[in-house]
């Protein structure tokens, strides 16, 4: 159930390190440890990075949630981009499409408790992420 819901709109590096920093003071807010608000805030640069560069732009959606007695922030980030033709390698470590290392997905994926990617190629790509307190 979400407690809270805002979308952000990512177009430029400002909305990037503008939708960190939401991504820390909601985690804050519910009271993450200062190492899983570290593994969110470093989850959701990644993700918003790439569906600016990869995406075009697009948009986060941000939702406290709650299941049960555990709190949680849930991020989805949404582009029509040109989509991942091969989610399976765009998930292996070491891949990459850029100058990066090839650990954003998977990086990311490591980072927190759920994540889901959805990708058709010519219509975008939509991943989500939770971290539980």
């Amino acid at each position: 159930m979400a407690l809270k819901s805002e979308t952000y709109t990512i177009r430029s590096s400002d909305d990037v390190v503008r939708v960190r920093q939401i991504a820390r003071a909601w985690a804050s807010e519910i009271k993450l440890s200062l190492v899983d608000q570290t593994k969110l805030v470093t989850a959701t640069s990644e993700l918003a990075r790439n569906t600016l560069e990869h995406g075009g732009g697009g948009a986060m959606t941000a939702e406290m949630v709650e299941n049960g007695i555990r709190r949680g922030i849930k991020l989805t980030f949404t582009d029509q981009g040109p989509g991942i033709a091969n989610l399976e390698l765009a998930l292996q470590d070491g891949y990459t499409t850029g100058n990066g290392m090839g650990l954003g997905l998977s990086g990311s994926k490591r980072l927190v408790n759920e994540f889901d990617i959805k990708s058709e190629p010519g219509l975008g790509t939509t991943v989500t992420i939770v971290r539980w307190k």
